[in-house]
């Protein structure tokens, strides 16, 4: 799950421009959502509209919650969103499980965990069920299944192996796992809106054990017809963009140079960085220092050293880079509607290179497809591809 650079939310009233203030409403309240406006004023002058929000919570049939919001591409909201689930007595949680605070600061940028031989195990054993869990969510994707039907695999998955899934009410989101479609850049949350033969899908996984999180995600396509050029060239740059930034990485590596390599590859290939958020560090907080942004000339502060933990995960646009939040308050699209994907590794800086504690398994679903070239013929990514969905094998050492 991507950290964001703060940002003011948006007022949820009708064709309103302003930045949200600290007015919510009473009813949204009671039913355990966020709605926030600028003023008074506003959320009365929107009230007709946006009331059929408490309609879909108490039951009502399937809508876009923000009818008069002027959407970037195709994709819509489907709601109702399902109510939240449970988690058994038994599952350690996470300080914001009931509150939705982390009571915590992300961006302390001296304070960098150097982890202990007993932290860093900690840190692959949450790493490799993050990767199982994924891996599970990743099968079920096909044309026809809905978003909160991953989440609910995801959630039930977690479970199973007494994990509590970290996105979970973490500053509210109100899923187990981040499903972003087409347009979608990060954050999208699960609802009934049915993936389609062509879309892309991003999931992004988290995990709580052991009093540790784990953190990855991949770009799947979803059916036949998503096997065309142009998703494929902005997934395998996408790929690509990841697996490089992950072969310079060793100690002394200033945390600065990682965007300049992920920019360059991307702009070479005709895509663009999305600028708003970054990689972070990662152990027992699920978000810390340092920051990683990809994208090139960045002031990130810090050298990588052996024992820290931190996510490289570029989101890459075809179009622009520039960025837009839906009302929700987290679905986050490109300005353009243009398709974007991303990918993620959780890694630990050793000694002489780094380990990728989330590394795709043998048996993962997916795996990199053949980048189409402009005259028809077909390069490969120098992998062998598993399947049609995911991301590539990266080595659990670099040197």
């Amino acid at each position: 799950m991507a950290a964001e650079v703060p940002i003011k939310k948006a007022c949820m009233g009708v064709d309103c421009p302003n930045e949200a203030g600290t007015l919510q409403c009473p009813t949204c309240l009671k039913i355990g959502k966020q709605s926030t406006f600028c003023a008074q004023d506003c959320f009365k002058r929107s009230w007709a509209e946006h009331k059929i929000v408490h309609k879909a919570a108490s039951g009502g049939t399937l809508h876009n919650p923000f009818p008069s919001f002027k959407f970037t591409g195709s994709l819509r909201p489907v709601y109702p969103l399902s109510p939240r689930r449970p988690i058994p007595d038994h599952i350690t949680k996470p300080p914001w499980h009931e509150d939705g605070d982390p009571k915590y600061k992300f961006f302390g940028k001296n304070k960098i965990t150097i982890l202990d031989k007993a932290g860093q195990d900690a840190m692959r054993k949450v790493c490799r069920l993050s990767r199982e869990v994924l891996d599970v969510i990743g099968r079920e994707v096909k044309p026809g299944v809905t978003t909160d039907y991953l989440d609910e695999v995801c959630h039930n998955a977690c479970i199973e192996r007494n994990a509590y899934p970290s996105p979970l009410n973490y500053n509210h989101f109100p899923k187990s796992v981040c499903t972003s479609v087409n347009e979608v850049i990060c954050h999208g949350i699960p609802d009934s809106r049915v993936l389609l033969d062509g879309d892309i899908v991003n999931l992004d996984v988290s995990l709580y054990h052991g009093g540790y999180h784990g953190d990855l995600n991949e770009t799947y396509y979803v059916g036949p017809s998503a096997l065309n050029p142009k998703n494929i060239h902005l997934v395998e740059t996408t790929r690509q963009c990841l697996r490089l930034a992950i072969d310079t990485v060793k100690p002394g590596l200033p945390f600065r140079q990682i965007g300049n390599t992920i920019e360059p590859h991307a702009k070479k290939n005709g895509c663009s960085v999305v600028t708003t958020y970054v990689g972070h560090g990662i152990n027992t907080l699920f978000h810390a220092a340092p920051n990683i942004p990809h994208y090139a000339k960045n002031k990130a502060v810090g050298v990588a050293q052996p024992g820290m933990c931190f996510t490289i995960e570029p989101m890459i646009s075809a179009g622009s880079s520039r960025d837009r939040t839906w009302p929700d308050n987290w679905t986050s699209v490109t300005t353009d509607g243009s398709r974007t994907a991303q990918f993620e590794h959780t890694l630990l800086v050793t000694e002489d290179g780094v380990e990728v504690l989330t590394e795709r398994l043998e048996d993962s679903p997916g795996g990199p497809v053949e980048m189409p070239k402009e005259d028809g013929e077909k390069k490969t990514n120098g992998e062998v591809a598993n399947g049609v969905n995911g991301v590539g094998d990266t080595e659990a050492s670099k040197k």
